[in-house]
């Protein structure tokens, strides 16, 4: 049985440095998380009185979730009305093949 191979990838967020065991292929993506994790949270540090690096992770991890869920809120919307309007477009198009065949 193969055991997955994993790297240690270093993480800064802040000022602080996190050591992260990922699988190769997924090196890139946890960098560009980290690099906006670090991003959202010198943001919400800028509008904070000087809050802890817990807080402020635990700040951080609340606004992203909230920005996660409305995105998803409307991307389900989305998909619920281009699935409708197939659904319609389909109807449309089953009502006149059995039109035509009625005529012939």
């Amino acid at each position: 049985m193969n055991t997955p191979v994993s790297e240690p990838v270093a993480l800064r967020l802040i000022d602080r440095e996190f050591l992260i065991a990922c699988a190769p292929e997924e090196r890139a993506g946890l960098l560009e998380a980290a690099g906006f994790l670090d991003r959202k949270m010198r943001e919400l540090r800028a509008n904070a009185k000087a809050p802890s690096f817990e807080r402020l992770a635990v700040l951080t991890a609340i606004s992203v979730t909230h920005e996660f869920l409305a995105l998803r809120k409307q991307h389900d919307g989305q998909e619920r009305r281009l699935s409708d309007g197939l659904a319609a477009l389909r109807s449309k198009l089953d009502a006149a093949l059995d039109s035509d065949l009625l005529k012939r």
